[in-house]
């Protein structure tokens, strides 16, 4: 009886002091499409309590990237919570063809889970079954034997679900309603809390009033004019300049306007404090974690580009977004009770048209381009066309077509393989064989195979040029392995954290086993487990 009751005392004791040694609560930040180059180029005109103060305060890593291709919102988002990449979790794009399905497959899709909320039957039919791996906060629900609530959110859907697991509590997403949904993944219905902000509908004062420059217009000199030549509209807007009169944008429309403004981080930073005090996020001994995607950045940077005074605006509003939040972490849980890191899912390209204009040479390429050329080339070449799906820069033969023309598969990859090297856009193709058996010591290469699921993805992958990327003339995209793609900020706040910076290279699959080795749980299993020292030394 008395070993019986000195080890259950050794149990409660060892619980408890395992609990202490975790912070209350973590957050996990993505800013989507977020260059580390917006750090440095709107610094002066940031405010000392957003991002200048999680840099003053917490750990900065200049020098992050990511390790595969294609850098997307679903891999990027799915690669930073798994610790892994698309090789391992299977989140290979943000859609990709799938030859068992002979359609496109969307990466968070899920026929046998249905909207619950104000959304469409297609908004809501999402879950996380196509992610392979754990993540970093199922691994958490694991250690707590899930007393510690996991709960993520986002405008998009791929940027709640894939960040909270397979085990979270919940994940909201935005609805082109205005209201924020989930699907029956997670319950039969939404909470009352979530009912009740929806009937608020907060979005439409920030419709209301509009969208205009937040600080006077020589703030804006890192970026160009107001209306330039590189710039896309927003929902079919007159003209790309300030100010944008949201109202007559919405009535013609719906509530989805507010993805593209700097309002979408303000309506998802007010639902994340909601959510906070409504769930009790670090309110009882074990950790819970909170994962909070910012979309706006991303649909701007892609309609409006990388260079307008929108994004710019967008920037320096989602810098006071971002110290609000943290002021209401301060109230709510408690300065040094909860951890944060700031991050982003992919960086972003130029716009190629505004480099060719001064003088670099290099263009964008039509998203019909590619595939037209392939058929014309299969056509003549084999007398019809072999190209089963062309999508990511990944090439899908016919093999059934294929193999009932007697032909040899392997000689066909080679042969477009050579033909796609002739045109000028293209830098480098590989095959499958060529990915798979890659020497790693090859950069690019090995990008590419860290980002290749055998069973997902293409015959043929190919890599196009620096600078060129495959889009409109207008706004910008990502997805290479270049470093305009791949760079992007990792900063760590908060619960021992000490202050200081590295520019030392680092990977974004780091991000997860730090986090495990920091709250003393398993490692999310399909990471590599290498670890960033820095913030646990």
């Amino acid at each position: 009886m008395k070993s019986t009751l000195v080890s259950l005392l050794f149990f409660v004791s060892f619980s408890f002091v395992a609990q202490n040694q975790r912070p209350k609560l973590v957050v996990g930040i993505v800013v989507d499409q977020m260059k580390m180059d917006y750090l440095y180029r709107f610094q002066n005109d940031f405010s000392d309590n957003g991002f200048k103060r999680l840099m003053n305060e917490g750990y900065t890593f200049h020098n992050t990237h990511y390790n595969y291709f294609p850098t997307y919102t679903a891999p990027g988002h799915a690669s930073i919570y798994t610790g892994t990449t698309p090789s391992v979790h299977g989140i290979v794009s943000n859609e990709w063809f799938s030859r068992d399905l002979g359609k496109q497959r969307y990466c968070t899709d899920d026929s046998s889970v249905q909207t619950i909320g104000n959304g469409s039957v297609e908004e809501g039919a999402m879950s996380p079954k196509n992610l392979l791996a754990t993540t970093i906060t199922d691994e958490l629900r694991l250690s707590t034997n899930f007393r510690g609530k996991v709960i993520g959110i986002s405008m998009k859907d791929r940027g709640a679900i894939l960040p909270a697991g397979h085990f979270a509590n919940w994940a909201f997403w935005y609805s082109k309603s205005g209201d924020f949904i989930s699907s029956t993944f997670y319950g039969e219905k939404l909470p009352t809390w979530v009912q009740d902000f929806n009937a608020q509908k907060n979005y439409m004062k920030y419709i209301n009033k509009g969208w205009d420059m937040l600080k006077p217009i020589a703030t804006y000199d890192e970026s160009l004019t107001d209306d330039n030549p590189y710039e896309g509209t927003i929902y079919n807007a007159p003209k790309p300049v300030f100010p944008y009169d949201l109202k007559a944008i919405y009535e013609k429309n719906d509530a989805a306007v507010m993805r593209v403004t700097p309002f979408g981080n303000d309506l998802l930073n007010e639902f994340a404090k909601e959510a906070i005090d409504k769930e009790q996020l670090g309110k009882d001994d074990y950790t819970d974690f909170l994962t909070v995607s910012f979309s706006a950045t991303d649909y701007i940077g892609h309609i409006i580009g990388p260079r307008s005074i929108e994004l710019q605006d967008t920037y320096l509003r989602l810098d006071l977004t971002i110290a609000d939040f943290l002021n209401h972490l301060d109230k709510t849980v408690g300065k040094g009770n909860y951890l944060v890191f700031l991050t982003a899912d992919h960086a972003g390209a130029e716009n190629a048209q505004f480099l060719k204009d001064q003088k670099y040479d290099v263009t964008n390429v039509e998203f019909s381009t590619i595939r037209t050329l392939l058929k014309k080339f299969s056509v003549d070449t084999f007398g019809e066309d072999l190209i089963l799906n062309y999508s990511s820069s990944n090439v899908y033969f016919d093999k059934e077509k294929i193999k009932s023309k007697n032909l040899e598969l392997s000689n066909i990859k080679k042969i477009v393989a050579n033909f796609l090297m002739t045109q000028p856009q293209i830098k480098r193709v590989f095959t499958e064989e060529e990915i798979l058996n890659n020497p790693r010591s090859d950069y690019y290469l090995n990008c590419i195979a860290k980002g290749y699921d055998v069973t997902q993805n293409g015959d043929l992958v190919f890599q196009f040029k620096p600078g060129i990327i495959e889009y409109g003339k207008t706004g910008t995209t990502h997805g290479s392995t270049y470093s305009y793609d791949t760079h992007v900020p990792l900063i760590f706040f908060g619960w021992k954290i000490k202050h200081g910076e590295t520019h030392a290279k680092k990977v974004i699959t780091q991000i997860a086993p730090t986090l495990a080795q920091k709250l003393q749980i398993t490692f999310p299993n399909g990471t590599e487990s290498d670890v960033l020292l820095e913030v646990l030394e």
